[in-house]
């Protein structure tokens, strides 16, 4: 792909988890500009896909607005969920999760998970609406599980038994001390 340098979740792998105390609002940010941008009752960028609305809410482009973010198909989507992502349970899911306030960043899928179909982002496990995302041929908004079902299930034989969880593999945080500095004299002797 011609832009896969700008990809690969940089908050997370590049500047280490010191940074992610911003993560929440950096992410209801986000979220916020899409709603303006792909707005459900005026979109005004409705051409960029679901996968990348997706995918720019949980920080995974390196740009610094929608409009800069690459567009996603289900080809690469799939790509971008095996490597970055690991299936979990519904009920692995906290009861009182929050994107605001949680590191963990969950993903709905409907679909086979190595072409999906639709990518939603579970924001508020407490909302009636939990599920952030845009529809296709529609903008950006909340919705149930039951609304996305509706939206979604029996078009292209797709069933319920086609949604599934996913959950952001995190970089794993560096455990090893500070690193050594080593002189070497003129002698050749070495100084640790």
């Amino acid at each position: 792909m011609r832009f896969e340098k700008r990809r690969r979740f940089p908050v997370c792998q590049k500047k280490g988890w010191a940074i992610m105390e911003h993560e929440g609002p950096l992410t209801l940010e986000r979220i916020n500009e899409v709603t303006k941008m792909c707005d459900r009752e005026q979109p005004i960028y409705e051409q960029m896909s679901g996968f990348s609305i997706a995918l720019y809410v949980f920080g995974y482009f390196a740009c610094t607005d929608l409009l800069a973010a690459d567009d996603v198909d289900h080809v690469a989507a799939g790509s971008i969920l095996k490597e970055h992502f690991v299936e979990i349970k519904r009920e692995d899911i906290p009861l009182d999760y929050n994107i605001a306030t949680s590191l963990d960043r969950y993903l709905l899928v409907i679909g086979d998970p190595l072409f999906p179909t639709h990518f939603a982002v579970l924001t508020n496990t407490r909302s009636p609406q939990p599920y952030f995302s845009k529809l296709p041929f529609f903008g950006s908004g909340f919705d149930s599980l039951e609304e996305l079902k509706r939206e979604f299930i029996g078009i292209d034989g797709l069933t319920a038994d086609d949604i599934a969880y996913y959950k952001l593999k995190r970089a794993e945080p560096n455990e090893k001390g500070p690193a050594k500095i080593y002189i070497f004299r003129a002698d050749g002797t070495v100084v640790s």
